[in-house]
């Protein structure tokens, strides 16, 4: 440490025991900075610190760095960021919060949340559900749509140097076994080089973007019920523009990692309905993407396993279920199609969502359903009612094409597909039954079958949905000539949880 930098230690160390003795103050530390709670009020000084992706170490470059994070932060949480204020050193000596004294410091003025409302701790206490999930993802792609481009060939060309960090990140303290590590990087490297030439198109497309940059669980909090993306990357611009699918997957990852695989596949559907379809071509490289960010958390944990925590079996373990989930998520299973249909009212859509989750590869599979495909068609919300002549067999013919389409797009990035539709027509079951053997996957064909009375309450009972069959509809369905359903036929006249055992049984056998 340099003289200038021992000193400005010295003077941060005085300003941080002055704000720490106020009655009430809580002071946290982190490697890179000093947060003092106070009250309903939160001051974040940097500390006076250099290391190879920060460099905190003069006065100058830490205002610099207090600013960027409010232009970078404030527009994803208002509610939390304020502005920058000055430390000041007083005429009496004394050490006071935007005196009229010389600044000496400067801090991020932040108004505290509620620590036990970030999505980390309700992920630990297993407070998520598939609304929750859904306005995450909306607050992801909101702030990806913001965002700026970048450059995607820097991004591109960082991958491996990530790669490489991790590897030797996680060889610290010899925790891990060597052999696996290097197995790790092996299949990293080697996915990276498959995924390159899609990467690079994506570049040239606009989706590399000056993202978040580190959003794991403990970085999105609930206020005011509704998910706030906080503590962006302010001290590296370069670190933190990356590809969009990059962002979105520690998000992704991390709920895994917390065994919150529902709202995964909930964040994953709900981020693809509300971006562009181009998403869908880009599936191939999430494998990739979340692996490299469930290492980066592993050797985040590892490197904290110094005094005082240098025997922290919580921390080891946090390390090792990271690095698990790493070796795990890189080497994807096989993909497969899975077709749902069935009259209005049998349950099509609770079905798929409950089965998405399950469907290797993680986190689930992409479900296309033909009512939400009919209103994007027509450009109009998903909750907004077409008339009846939305609903000829031509425009049939086109939303099953397009399902199809869509489909294609996500198996031939390796990912499972999910379609749900009535399928009430020979033409529209052989055409998946066709995608699926283009693809070279397997095909579970699931018909759900209930008498018209259970349809009928059911369809009284929607709300906010996508599907504009009415009972009226239900009843006139019932002269549908459906024909020779070669899928397996599934009661579903029962439960949800019935419905759904039953589809898994007949998933399992058909393996």
């Amino acid at each position: 440490m340099s003289a200038s930098l021992e000193n400005q230690t010295t003077i941060q160390e005085r300003i941080f025991q002055t704000l720490a003795g106020h009655p009430g103050v809580t002071r946290i530390d982190t490697h890179g900075a000093s947060v003092f709670l106070d009250g309903d009020r939160a001051l974040k000084i940097k500390r006076a610190v250099r290391f190879p992706f920060l460099d905190y170490s003069n006065l100058e470059k830490r205002k610099a760095a207090c600013e960027d994070e409010i232009r970078i932060n404030r527009p994803l949480a208002p509610q939390i960021y304020h502005g920058v204020v000055a430390i000041t050193e007083e005429l009496d000596g004394s050490v006071k919060v935007n005196g009229r004294g010389r600044p000496i410091e400067y801090a991020v003025d932040m108004s505290r949340f509620d620590e036990s409302q970030t999505l980390d701790h309700l992920a630990q206490a297993r407070k998520f559900d598939a609304d929750l999930a859904s306005a995450i993802a909306g607050a992801i792609a909101a702030s990806h749509a913001a965002a700026t481009p970048g450059d995607g060939k820097a991004w591109i060309s960082s991958i491996p140097v990530l790669i490489d960090g991790n590897s030797a990140g996680l060889r610290n303290g010899n925790h891990l076994q060597g052999a696996d590590i290097e197995q790790l990087a092996q299949a990293s490297h080697a996915a990276f080089l498959r995924a390159r030439p899609l990467l690079d198109e994506r570049g040239r497309q606009g989706f590399v973007r000056r993202c978040h940059g580190d959003l794991h669980l403990a970085n999105i909090v609930l206020i005011d019920q509704r998910p706030v993306l906080f503590d962006a990357i302010e001290f590296d611009a370069q670190m933190a523009t990356t590809d969009v699918l990059y962002d979105l997957a520690f998000t992704l990852m991390d709920l895994l990692r917390y065994d919150q695989s529902l709202a995964a596949n909930v964040v994953l559907n709900r981020y693809l309905a509300a971006t562009p379809s181009e998403n869908l071509d880009a599936l191939g490289a999430l494998p990739l993407f979340m692996s490299i960010r469930a290492a980066v958390r592993a050797q985040v944990a590892l490197a904290r396993l110094k005094a005082p925590h240098s025997d922290d079996a919580g921390i080891l373990d946090a390390a090792r279920r990271y690095f698990d989930l790493a070796r795990t998520l890189i080497q994807p299973a096989a993909p497969r199609l899975i077709a749902v249909g069935g009259l209005s009212g049998t349950g099509k859509t609770v079905l798929a969502a409950a089965l998405a989750p399950s469907v290797a590869p993680q986190p689930g599979a992409v479900v296309l359903r033909s009512d939400v495909i009919r209103k994007q068609i027509f450009g109009v919300a998903d909750t907004d009612r077409l008339p009846p002549s939305a609903y000829t067999p031509e425009l049939a013919e086109r939303v099953y094409t397009t399902l199809a389409e869509r489909a294609r797009h996500v198996l031939v990035q390796r990912h499972s597909v999910i379609i749900d539709g009535v399928f009430a027509r020979d033409v529209e079951r052989d055409a998946v039954a066709t995608l699926a053997q283009d693809c070279n996957v397997p095909l579970t064909g699931l018909f759900l079958v209930a008498d018209l009375a259970t349809r009928q309450a059911r369809i009284g009972g929607r709300h906010g949905d996508a599907s504009d069959a009415t009972q009226e509809v239900a009843a006139l369905q019932e002269r549908y000539k459906i024909g020779l359903v070669e899928w397996a036929r599934i009661d579903a006249s029962g439960t949800q949880a019935q419905t759904l055992q039953s589809c898994q049984d007949e998933i399992a056998e058909s393996n």
